[in-house]
C-alpha cells in the first residue's frame, strides 16, 4: 500500500513557475514508477509525465521542455518542476504510483488527492 500527498499548488501568473512535491508513504517507493496527471474542469484526467524506478522519464508533448519530473528515493518524494506556465496548464495535478505498461489512468494503482494549480493570464 502506498499513500501519496501532493502539495505546492497555487495561483501563478503566465510565465511563472511552481514546484509540486509528492510525498509517498511505504518502504517500497523506489520500486514504483511515479507519475503526474492533471484534470482541468470539464475535461478528462490526462497524462503529464512519468519517471521510472531507474530515473528514465517520459513527457506529454504539451509540457515537453517546460516541465521536469524528478524523484528522491531517500526522501520518498517525487517532484514536478513547472516552468513557463500557461493558462491552459490550469488543472488539479495528481501524483500517482504503479507498475504501468503505458501512460493511461487505469494502469496506475495509487493516487493522491491532488493539488490545484491556477495560471492567470
Amino acid at each position: 500500500q502506498v499513500q501519496l500527498v501532493e502539495s505546492g499548488g497555487g495561483l501563478v501568473q503566465t510565465g511563472g513557475s511552481l514546484r509540486l512535491p509528492c510525498a509517498a508513504s511505504g518502504r517500497t517507493f523506489s520500486s514504483y514508477r511515479m507519475g503526474w496527471f492533471r484534470q482541468a474542469p470539464g475535461k478528462e484526467r490526462e497524462f503529464v509525465e512519468t519517471i521510472s524506478r531507474y530515473g528514465s522519464t517520459y513527457y506529454a508533448d504539451s509540457v515537453k521542455g517546460r516541465f521536469t519530473i524528478s524523484r528522491d528515493n531517500a526522501k520518498n518524494t517525487v517532484y514536478l518542476q513547472m516552468n513557463s506556465l500557461k493558462p491552459e496548464d490550469t488543472a488539479v495535478y495528481y501524483c500517482t504510483a504503479g507498475h504501468p505498461r503505458g501512460h493511461t489512468v487505469g494502469e496506475y494503482d495509487y493516487w493522491g488527492l491532488g493539488t490545484q494549480v491556477t495560471v492567470s493570464s
